[in-house]
């Protein structure tokens, strides 16, 4: 990706939006101040805000050229926001409402990708009100005579791995079941598969989709949770990735068609695993990766040779050119 031309550059200011309600507010907030940064270090005006009841107002008066929303969690991912920007006939970097909510649901993702032919761990989706009704005793033995153990617990519709957690005696899952109860009314329980955590982020400025460098993550503490993602120095991330060729092409294609699979548009980072046996496993995906110091994709923007201002400028002039 290469920089702007000067009169391709958007003549208003540029709207970057980050903080917001959700558990992942701290983070948005840091996301959305390296943005604004690298923004402004290409020579673009940017405007920093936060979600609040003046905000409909701002968009109305402003019109700002283009927003870009740093927004993590229910509000930035669900494509609630975005439905605004839709009424409002704003431009916006990123997945439209529908592609956010289907990605943001992780059961309905994980089929979504299936078929498209990815291998996705087994996995069972339960809601709270099953898991009361039904008896949690009851409920647990089969699902541990489904999945087997070690068995990764995570809320069905949440980022930055708040409530996961891997459970490797069945003692542990109904404290790991509250846990991901906590941040949603369903839990989305996957069979543990060992292996290296890859991380793979898609670009797209209006040339088309691209895989970017492969992140490979090493925890200190064994897992990627929130501590482990946020904290400097908790987790070694090597990019690109000690990968084979082969699977490095692989985990590119993968994060491709996952991103194409679901609909989405201008950035994606799709997590996923590489088995001892050579499987690519598609985890997850996210329509609003993290940007901060400690983030996947500006390390792998980094490592692709690019300066991260001029990607981001160039995202924002691809959203201005399509509206």
């Amino acid at each position: 990706m290469s920089r702007p031309a000067q009169d391709s550059a958007p003549s208003g200011a540029v709207l970057v939006l980050a903080g917001g309600l959700s558990h992942e507010r701290d983070v948005s907030l840091r996301s959305g101040r390296r943005v604004a940064e690298a923004l402004r270090g290409v020579g673009l005006d940017v405007v920093e805000r936060d979600v609040d009841a003046t905000l409909m107002s701002f968009l109305r008066e402003e019109r700002p050229s283009c927003v870009v929303p740093m927004l993590h969690g229910e509000t930035g991912e669900d494509g609630a926001l975005r439905e605004v920007f839709e009424l409002l006939d704003l431009p916006y970097v990123g997945s439209v409402p529908a592609a956010c909510r289907t990605a943001f649901d992780k059961p309905t993702a994980k089929s979504i990708v299936t078929r498209a032919g990815l291998a996705t761990p087994p996995s069972v989706c339960l809601p709270h009100e099953t898991f009361r009704e039904l008896g949690a005793a009851a409920v647990m033995e089969a699902l541990i005579a489904r999945l087997g153990l070690p068995i990764m617990v995570k809320p069905a519709q949440s980022g930055s791995a708040l409530g996961c957690s891997v459970v490797s005696r069945s003692e542990e899952l109904p404290a790991a079941m509250v846990n991901a109860f906590a941040y949603g009314d369903v839990a989305l329980l996957e069979r543990f598969v060992v292996g290296t955590e890859i991380a793979v982020p898609v670009l797209d400025d209006g040339t088309g989709p691209r895989a970017w460098p492969a992140v490979a993550i090493r925890p200190d503490g064994g897992i990627y949770d929130y501590t482990a993602r946020y904290t400097a120095g908790a987790t070694e991330f090597e990019v690109p990735a000690p990968l084979s060729d082969e699977l490095a092409a692989e985990c590119a294609r993968v994060a491709l068609a996952a991103h194409e699979s679901l609909g989405l548009r201008d950035l994606s980072r799709s997590d996923l695993l590489v088995g001892a046996d050579g499987t690519v496993w598609f985890l997850e995906v996210n329509v609003a990766p993290g940007f901060t110091e400690t983030s996947l994709v500006p390390l792998s923007v980094a490592a692709g040779g690019a300066d991260l201002g001029e990607v981001c400028a160039n995202l924002v002039t691809a959203a201005i050119a399509r509206s």
